[in-house]
């Protein structure tokens, strides 16, 4: 087994500082890059080391895979973790590590070509015998063949980016009156996210879930699953809360998703963590959605119930480390649930919410994390994504964890930006969520239910500053019938000092 003794870390943010804290824990040094809007960020100062890599946009700095292997080699790294999001599904990359010498702490580059355009992915699980969607046979660019094939399959179908996911360029579409827009708009939408307009179409299925599979392999011929996560709980096709057990998969259906999920991990001869992603329909069929090559944001609710350090685990097999456990020594236990704490207004429309935070309290207590990568005095950027923690619990079971993390998102308070902890806590609140009756259109078709009231302590100031303002009207007008002047104290200053307490109160 190879000896890591440095890792560079080719991330920000939480996923850096997530990674530097197993590191820490195994002896392992860590290397820290940066950009010009993140010198001051919390994964600089965890880090070992750190090193400028570029200016604020991630174009020019952490998805500068050229520089990122340039620092590594200054500061005498021998291995490069890239988290998730930015180089972490970049084949080209993962390559360039290894002619540098570098250990990729990832699959091999040829399984994350396998599964990187989706509609090869596609084939290659039908020739693997997993259960796909009915959708193209491959991307499309001509408007006219695409209107054929959407025909042939059967409307409602879905718009999907051929090179890449995220939600970006996905529209549903109804029928042929709409096709035409929507086939020009996603094709525009890819085209700016991935520098690829390809699109491919499925079959829009009816009450779509979304549950996803965990999965670890070695490089000696193990493959495991670890458990399923439930994600069906989106905002624009970005998940926001995400639990495990999913409320609708029994024993004998977790097994098979978890088979099918190892089948299709061995079609592409993959290594490392990754994670099979399935679209389940009211019937409880599962189809293959696509295959993450890399972390997941959610991984930590894997941990809480397998009890599993799934970055050291990252670590180990990217040394050349065998998987020392069996398909029946893992054995999932209780409920665990996570939230994604953004710095963004609900009230607003989500918009995000940059600034410098002037004070932060991290919930804790027991069965409680909190993987954060801000802390107070920090300023929150307006150039990358804006989630700014993922908040998770663990309990015996679903009812209590539920409460649980609505108990630790009340203690989550943050002065200077405005974040969604509040509609977060409605989320949670809502019957269907607590019942388990939820799936990817949830938000969106309760979207007003789940509408959050303006910050407490905002509204208390204005209230405040209104009522002041008729207490100086009215003395200025007893001031002017009498020509005396009204003692009983200056109402600003009276106002002033309620203010102030609101202003520096907590908000929850």
């Amino acid at each position: 087994m190879a000896s890591i003794r440095k890792v560079l870390i080719a991330n920000r943010g939480e996923i850096a500082c997530r990674i530097i804290r197993t590191c820490r824990e195994m002896g392992i040094a860590t290397v820290a890059v940066y950009s010009d809007a993140d010198r001051a960020a919390l994964h600089v100062r965890m880090a070992n080391e750190a090193y400028r890599v570029g200016p604020a946009p991630a174009r020019e700095s952490y998805l500068d895979g050229g520089a990122v292997i340039d620092i590594a080699r200054r500061a005498g790294a021998d291995a490069v973790h890239p988290g998730y999001g930015f180089l972490s599904e970049n084949a080209a990359f993962a390559s360039a590590c290894a002619e540098a010498g570098l250990v990729f702490i990832g699959p091999p580059p040829a399984a994350m070509e396998a599964m990187g355009v989706k509609t090869v992915a596609r084939e290659r699980m039908r020739q693997a015998g997993v259960p796909v969607v009915p959708g193209s046979p491959g991307p499309v660019t001509d408007e006219g063949e695409a209107l054929r094939l959407a025909r042939g399959i059967g409307f409602p179908v879905m718009l999907k980016a051929a090179a890449g996911g995220g939600g970006k360029g996905m529209r549903k579409v109804d029928g042929e009156a709409g096709f035409s827009a929507a086939f020009l708009a996603a094709r525009r939408e890819t085209q700016g996210a991935f520098g690829d307009d390809r699109v491919y179409l499925e079959k829009y299925l009816d009450e779509p879930r979304h549950v996803e599979i965990q999965l670890f392999a070695d490089r000696h011929g193990k493959t495991l699953w670890l458990g399923e996560r439930e994600c069906s709980v989106q905002r624009r096709h970005q998940k926001v809360i995400e639990e495990t057990p999913s409320p609708i998969v029994d024993e004998g259906m977790r097994r098979r998703m978890g088979e099918v999920a190892v089948r299709a991990a061995r079609a592409v001869s993959y290594a490392g963590a990754g994670t099979v992603e399935f679209l389940v329909d009211a019937r409880r069929d599962f189809y293959f959605l696509e295959m993450n090559t890399r972390l997941q944001v959610e991984h930590p609710i894997t941990e809480w119930c397998t009890g599993l350090d799934l970055v050291r685990w990252q670590i180990e097999v990217a040394g050349g480390g065998a998987l020392p456990w069996a398909q029946e020594d893992v054995r999932p236990r209780g409920h665990a649930i996570e939230a994604r704490v953004y710095a963004e207004d609900p009230a607003r429309g989500f918009l995000p919410s940059p600034g410098r935070i002037k004070a932060l309290r991290v919930p804790s207590g027991p069965w409680v994390r909190d993987d954060g990568g801000v802390y107070a005095g920090y300023t929150v950027p307006i150039h990358y994504d804006p989630m700014i923690s993922k908040l998770s619990a663990w309990a015996p079971d679903r009812a209590i964890a539920i409460d649980r993390l609505r108990r630790a998102l009340s203690e989550y308070l943050v002065r200077g930006i405005t974040t969604n902890v509040r509609w977060l806590r409605r989320v949670l609140d809502h019957p269907d969520f607590r019942g388990g009756r939820y799936d990817t259109t949830f938000l969106a078709r309760r979207a007003k239910e789940l509408a959050t009231d303006p910050d407490p302590a905002l509204a208390e100031t204005a209230l405040l500053a209104a009522a002041a303002h008729a207490f100086a009207r009215d003395e200025e007008r007893a001031r002017q019938l009498t020509g005396l002047r009204v003692q009983g104290g200056d109402a600003w200053k009276l106002a002033g000092r309620r203010s102030a307490l609101a202003r520096g109160s907590w908000s929850r």
